[in-house]
């Protein structure tokens, strides 16, 4: 019995092998050749150069504020929701526009915040218009939590509704008002959700490439947009690979804090 369910594993190791463990083979391989194919560690030494760490401290800053923005929204979201009567229906609600594919709703984003979108034409009847909304911070930002809130809100409101409301219900009785209930009980049991959302948040946010050269007109340079350079304009495949490199290390260390601090307590 052991061996059949071993025998169902399989599939699973090679996917693993053949599309996660080569592929960063791969990249660590090629971070150490230069553009000519010379072998060096010059790529390395270039990232703590001030161009590029500067561009990596942006995309941890980016990453950090999205996520954010996404926990702040999605926990008293997820919290509503496990208080209505529809539930299944909301929550299709907030997942369907992950399936629409994302360059579709990106191109749909250039559109509601042009010079000529509905926003615009809004603004216009109070005198506002026409406004530079497009390539800025804010649309990126924007843009970006539309895109990762439903990860965020998912675990979040899976966490609130395994909590035994018996528990909030003590908590009143010895005296506690909701602050009091909400910061001793309600989010300490549920940070197991909230980390994951996090995680599904901030490591994705780390790498975005297309949403900052259309909706933020390249005035937004993280990581991922220097390795899209690289590895498609430049051609310069070495250094695309040791920022990938970093990039891959970041995030494995992103998993690994939030993991541990989960175990911790």
């Amino acid at each position: 019995m052991e061996r059949i369910r071993n025998l169902f594993l399989v599939p699973y190791g090679v996917w693993l092998l053949l599309f996660v463990i080569v592929p960063i083979l791969m990249i660590g391989y090629y971070s150490f050749f230069d553009i000519d194919g010379v072998l060096t560690l010059n790529n390395y030494k270039r990232f703590f150069s001030p161009t590029y760490f500067s561009m990596a401290l942006r995309s941890f800053w980016y990453a950090a504020l999205i996520t954010v923005v996404c926990l702040v929204i999605a926990y008293p979201t997820a919290y509503f929701l496990t208080k209505t009567k529809h539930k299944q229906l909301w929550l299709l609600l907030i997942i369907l526009p992950s399936w629409m594919n994302l360059l579709l709703k990106t191109y749909a984003f250039i559109g509601i915040l042009g010079t000529h979108g509905p926003i615009n034409a809004f603004l216009g009847v109070f005198g506002l218009a026409p406004r530079q909304i497009l390539f800025t911070d804010f649309s990126f930002i924007l843009v970006a939590v539309y895109i990762f809130i439903p990860f965020m809100i998912l675990p979040i409101f899976s966490a609130l509704e395994k909590l035994n409301p018996s528990l909030i219900e003590a908590a009143y009785d010895l005296g506690a008002s909701h602050w009091v209930a909400f910061r001793r009980v309600i989010f300490p049991l549920t940070l197991g959700g909230v980390k994951s959302g996090v995680q599904a948040v901030f490591i994705p946010s780390l790498s975005l490439f297309m949403i900052t050269r259309l909706i933020a007109g390249n005035r937004v340079i993280t990581l991922g947009t220097a390795i899209e350079q690289h590895f498609l304009v430049t051609q310069d495949w070495g250094m695309g690979s040791a920022l990938a490199i970093f990039l891959v290390i970041a995030m494995g260390l992103s998993m690994w804090f939030t993991e541990r601090g989960r175990r911790v307590r």
